[in-house]
């Protein structure tokens, strides 16, 4: 009841739980929507980002996620520092297989991850924010994509995009923040929810029993899910 949505990786999707395929058991049996992780991996850094490396197989991919049941994509590259010519290229690629996606009737949630390591990181996120709007209005009409963030320097910094008519829903990841830091900032971001990976597992260990294991995750879900909440009622409140 707390959670959206699950992202799976391709092996997962062509699994099943309990004889039924996972992507449809999430949404049937725990309303949960299945989205698929699309992307081979980052390139090696050029010019201060990492773009996706290659996927010449996609279609045939986006196709069977169809059939299997998939709502939507993810896909990931990375941003180590502020370079125009670089960030540009990010979102331009991450555009373009939006675009893609779109065709297959799937929802694309673009992920141009800000390295929250970076000297320059609210700049980063200035450079992002300003191409990502640049590039919006180029989606089809009718059609919406997904943001997932990495959380801002400044709150609300995206608040451009989130009530954008294109745009669905705007979700934030974790980073490489910790779990306290990352909830923090999220409750300070109205109209953003945790899409939490790093963070959510911070405190799981393959050495805990199932009872062990089962208390961590659902404190971890319950503390990412009331600062979702919080961050929800900021945004009413502004």
């Amino acid at each position: 009841e707390k959670i959206l949505g699950a992202i799976l990786f391709e092996k997962t999707m062509d699994d099943s739980i309990e004889g039924m395929p996972t992507a449809q058991y999430l949404w049937e049996k725990l309303d949960v929507v299945p989205f698929l992780k699309i992307d081979k991996g980052l390139a090696d850094e050029q010019d201060g980002v990492q773009l996706m490396k290659e996927m010449p197989a996609l279609d045939d991919l986006l196709e069977r996620a169809v059939t299997a049941g998939i709502f939507g994509t993810k896909m990931r590259s990375v941003i180590n520092s502020n370079s125009a010519s670089g960030i540009a290229a990010v979102v331009e690629q991450q555009f373009d297989i939006a675009k893609q996606i779109l065709s297959h009737g799937l929802v694309p949630i673009i992920e141009p991850e800000v390295n929250i390591k970076a000297a320059d990181k609210a700049a980063c996120e200035a450079t992002l924010k300003a191409e990502i709007l640049k590039q919006l209005d180029s989606i089809p009409d009718g059609k919406q994509v997904i943001f997932k963030l990495t959380l801002p320097e400044e709150a609300n910094f995206y608040q451009d995009i989130i009530s954008h008519a294109k745009t669905l829903l705007v979700v934030a990841l974790s980073g490489g923040y910790d779990l306290e830091e990352a909830c923090k900032r999220l409750s300070q971001n109205g109209g953003m929810i945790a899409s939490f990976s790093r963070a959510l597992s911070n405190d799981l260990s393959a050495k805990q029993s199932d009872d062990e294991f089962n208390a961590a995750l659902k404190k971890a879900i319950d503390k990412i899910y009331q600062a979702s909440m919080e961050g929800e009622k900021s945004a009413k409140a502004a």
